[in-house]
């Protein structure tokens, strides 16, 4: 993950089919009218269908949010982020999560596009399936919306600025994720996992780098 520059301009080329390339950019809309509909409709079945009640639905649903928090810190950390001197593990880590730390700037990469999102999203669910069976129809709605809202603060990070001052510690982990040091701040959407396990920043005795921000964030 350790590139001599980051590219402010232009995005990766992953594959050499165009095809190929097309399928792995996106814009979070898309995403979100995509799993929207499932969210909403698994949760009204775990209640009309399956008879759970609101309480139970809701709480199982804000603990799979609360959860992803967790899956997403170990999935940057130990996945995203694996060292390896084989050439095809280096590879899917370039494709999976290298190529946006050598172009920040990358807009339509952000979130997994839409094929290999629902590809994954299905296994995932089966998985969930295993173990926690009819609960998955609230766990899962859950689990996903934390991935939704996982890769919008990720866009938002790299955007716009804070929109308010308490989210400011928030942006700044993931602006030295990138510049800093690769090996830690792995939260996005929260910092909660790398305050548990110490791998976040000491901000305060961090200085501000604003130029190095700015290379950071999409072009307006």
């Amino acid at each position: 993950m350790k590139f001599d520059k980051i590219k402010n301009k232009g995005q990766a080329r992953l594959f050499e089919s165009s095809y190929l390339e097309m399928l792995t950019k996106t814009h979070p809309l898309v995403i979100w009218g995509m799993y929207i509909p499932i969210i909403g409709y698994s949760l009204y079945y775990s209640n009309t269908s399956l008879g759970f009640n609101i309480t139970t639905v809701l709480t199982i649903f804000f603990g799979a949010m609360f959860f992803w928090t967790f899956f997403e810190y170990i999935m940057h950390r130990y996945l995203f982020h694996f060292s390896s001197e084989n050439p095809r593990v280096r590879r899917f880590i370039y494709v999976m999560h290298g190529n946006h730390h050598e172009y920040p700037r990358d807009k339509q990469r952000l979130f997994m596009p839409p094929v290999p999102s629902l590809i994954l999203a299905s296994a995932i669910f089966g998985v969930q399936y295993i173990f926690l069976r009819q609960y998955t129809y609230m766990f899962f709605p859950g689990f996903m919306l934390g991935y939704l809202i996982y890769g919008s603060m990720h866009y938002a990070i790299h955007a716009w600025n804070p929109p308010f001052k308490f989210m400011k510690p928030l942006w700044r982990n993931h602006h030295l994720h990138h510049y800093k040091a690769e090996e830690k701040g792995f939260g996005v959407s929260s910092s909660l996992w790398d305050w548990v396990f110490k791998t976040s920043f000491e901000l305060e005795k961090e200085k501000e780098d604003k130029a190095k921000v700015r290379e950071l964030m999409f072009d307006k």
